[in-house]
């Protein structure tokens, strides 16, 4: 493994853009568990408005088992910390992930396209604010709107796991440059939302202890999990 992960610190290092993609795989050390591995009535209820609006308490209770707590108590992991340290190192230019726990602004990185939305990305159910800060959900309640006093919902409610279309483009645009791109703990292209946008020639790097639909897409697979090869980088 030490072999490749050289390899991936020379593509690195001689990089004029580089981007990371990251999946749910980068977050379980934190304790949050992917969409996939939860149990189908969850997913619903989760990502519910009407549960959210008649049982603000159980709704919260709900995201803070499977989000909340995770996020703000264990925090970001090793492998999210490492990133926001290479972007700021000049070494990652962006970071695009299907993740909603935003733990990668978290960790300090700043151009992130999330591109389903995060519990960063919320608007009020009553009047319409928006208010783009994840700390409100770090109120041991749900939060509620500053200006009505309504219920906020994050992204993934409001619009029901629907894509944010600013944070695609930033994501489309982004893969459109990248001569890297780092895939860690994502299992599939999510469909044509980035992937066909990567420029022709783009060298793509899998970090991920399982069989994935990159496979056969990427010039070098470190079987391994995030933390393991960035901690080693």
């Amino acid at each position: 493994m030490d072999e490749k992960i050289l390899t991936m610190k020379k593509l690195l290092d001689t990089s004029h853009f580089t981007i990371a993609i990251t999946g749910a795989g980068i977050s379980v050390p934190a304790g949050i568990m992917g969409f996939a591995g939860m149990n189908f009535p969850v997913v619903m209820q989760m990502t519910s408005m009407t549960v959210l609006k008649r049982t603000p308490e159980h709704y919260y209770k709900m995201a803070r088992k499977a989000f909340l707590g995770p996020m703000f108590e264990n925090g970001p992991t090793l492998a999210h910390r490492k990133l926001a340290e290479l972007g700021k190192q000049g070494l990652i230019q962006g970071i695009i992930t299907t993740n909603i726990d935003c733990l990668h602004t978290l960790a300090g990185s700043r151009n992130v396209a999330e591109i389903q939305g995060s519990f960063g990305v919320n608007k009020c159910l009553s009047c319409g604010k928006h208010c783009d800060d994840v700390q409100i959900w770090n109120q041991g309640k749900c939060p509620r709107c500053p200006d009505c006093g309504g219920l906020m919902a994050a992204f993934p409610v409001y619009e029901h796991i629907g894509l944010l279309d600013r944070e695609v483009e930033k994501a489309r645009s982004w893969a459109a440059y990248a001569d890297v791109a780092l895939i860690i703990g994502a299992e599939g292209s999510y469909g044509q939302v980035y992937y066909p946008y990567l420029r022709r020639g783009t060298k793509i790097v899998q970090i991920n202890p399982k069989n994935t639909q990159f496979d056969n897409m990427a010039m070098l697979n470190i079987r391994a999990t995030a933390d393991e090869v960035l901690e080693t980088l």
